[in-house]
């Protein structure tokens, strides 16, 4: 098995905020993430698909399939909005960047099968800062 890796950039906005505790609950649990006035990341998404090269091309998938795949129904979705407010699958959902692998697995899973039925999404990574990140394996 070969993975192969596809990193894709998006900026968004949000507030982890549970309107079921008080405000001072809330800023207990989430500090500054859970400004009233929201605040915003640059974030960094790697997505890694596994399969065996293609004998007569070597590949395991067109990288830019991939890369087609990832900006058309998770980027354009996400980049440069309030991921509480304008993303249609965050809807009700707390916008952690644990839910949002959850959910970004979900469309990606379908999508890649869909497209390249011969590889296997393996792991998503998102970045919200340099240092803090989640690892998703669809488990």
């Amino acid at each position: 098995m070969v993975h192969i890796c596809r990193k894709e950039h998006f900026n968004a906005a949000h507030k982890l905020y549970n309107e079921a505790w008080s405000k001072e609950k809330n800023e207990a649990m989430f500090g500054p993430c859970a400004n009233e006035n929201w605040h915003g990341h640059n974030f960094e998404l790697i997505v890694t698909v596994k399969g065996t090269p293609h004998p007569d091309t070597g590949l395991v998938m067109d990288l830019k399939l991939l890369s087609k795949i990832i900006k058309k129904h998770i980027i354009e979705e996400v980049d440069h909005k309030n991921l509480n407010l304008d993303v249609s699958f965050l809807k009700g959902k707390m916008p952690s960047c644990e839910i949002l692998v959850t959910e970004f697995w979900e469309i990606l899973v379908r999508e890649i099968n869909a497209a390249a039925p011969e590889v296997q999404l393996h792991c998503i990574e998102l970045f919200e800062t340099r240092n803090n990140f989640v690892r998703y394996y669809g488990e």
